[in-house]
């Protein structure tokens, strides 16, 4: 399965930090259990990776083409 291609599999996420300082990005779904730990840093990076994300998305949406990342067509 691509990044662009629709998935009917449900999953729930959770995200917080843990005990040890890391922050967990926890998914959830009927088969399985995936716990993700990055260092606060990283976390930051994935946090601006997302958000970047969700405004290529509403561009899409409202009819744009969004920004488009090096190398793609």
């Amino acid at each position: 399965m691509g990044i662009d291609r629709e998935s009917d599999t449900a999953a729930s996420l959770r995200i917080g930090p843990t005990s040890l300082g890391m922050v967990r990005v926890y998914v959830e779904t009927d088969s399985f259990d995936l716990p993700l730990d990055f260092d606060p840093d990283a976390a930051e990076e994935i946090a601006e990776e997302l958000r970047a994300a969700a405004e290529r998305a509403r561009s899409i949406a409202a009819g744009g083409k969004g920004k488009k990342r090096p190398g793609r067509r």
